[in-house]
């Protein structure tokens, strides 16, 4: 291409301030543009267009730079510093992740040593009934004609046992019933837990996992890095 169909710097500087304005260009566009070529370095260091970032970007941390500090140099210390803000803020959050992860942890091996402690419980309860029913269909059956080798054997069981037998048999029955309720409620309190965990476990590795992390200041930033790269590399062309 003839020197006499290149783009005068006025008409690049235009086009430059344009995308600056209307936010179609971020930071690291005119960081790409500077490599382009020398004379897009030297336009895109131009001082008007990183002022124009610097108050986009920190709105809140507007102030005159000092003599010997360029805008591009200005912006590059607050970014280092919002991105250390940034990161700091990344790794609380994390950090409050993962203590919600043992949390959920803690509660569940608290819901297991219930939910073994009311299984114990009414295995030990559907036990003592099953015999108590014994002890009551023996005496029972003492009333009868029985051979005296069980007659015998059902006396020696209704004389050890030393409680009323009809009103425990009521109250075991009680027991295992509030048992198998109780037993309900830590289930579901635990497959709830179980979901929580899941769920916070999830999140914690999105957090975590992310290869590509770059800290974003600003939501312009969310664009297509891929398609400025070609619609610049046409515009030079």
């Amino acid at each position: 291409m003839s020197s006499k169909n290149e783009l005068p710097d006025e008409l690049w500087r235009k086009i430059l301030e344009i995308g600056i304005k209307s936010s179609n260009f971020i930071f690291k566009d005119l960081c790409c543009i500077s490599i382009s070529c020398r004379r897009l370095q030297r336009l895109s260091n131009e001082d008007s267009l990183w002022s124009h970032l610097l108050s986009v970007d920190f709105p809140n941390q507007i102030s005159s730079p000092p003599s010997s500090s360029s805008p591009k140099s200005l912006y590059k210390i607050r970014f280092e510093r919002e991105r250390e803000r940034k990161l700091l803020v990344y790794k609380r959050a994390v950090l409050r992740k993962e203590s919600q992860v043992s949390e959920h942890l803690r509660k569940l091996r608290e819901i297991e040593v219930r939910l073994s402690e009311e299984r114990e419980k009414l295995k030990s309860a559907v036990s003592e009934l099953s015999n108590l029913h014994k002890v009551s269909q023996a005496s029972v059956a003492l009333n009868v004609w029985q051979p005296e080798v069980v007659r015998g054997r059902q006396k020696q069981m209704v004389e050890q046992c030393v409680v009323p037998v009809e009103s425990r048999i009521r109250a075991l029955k009680m027991e295992v019933k509030l048992c198998n309720q109780q037993l309900q409620v830590f289930d579901k309190a635990y497959r709830d837990e179980k979901q929580r965990l899941d769920a916070a476990k999830e999140e914690l590795q999105s957090m975590k996992y992310h290869p590509l992390r770059d800290y974003k200041l600003t939501s312009n930033e969310s664009h297509e890095n891929k398609m400025k790269r070609k619609k610049l590399k046409t515009c030079i062309n």
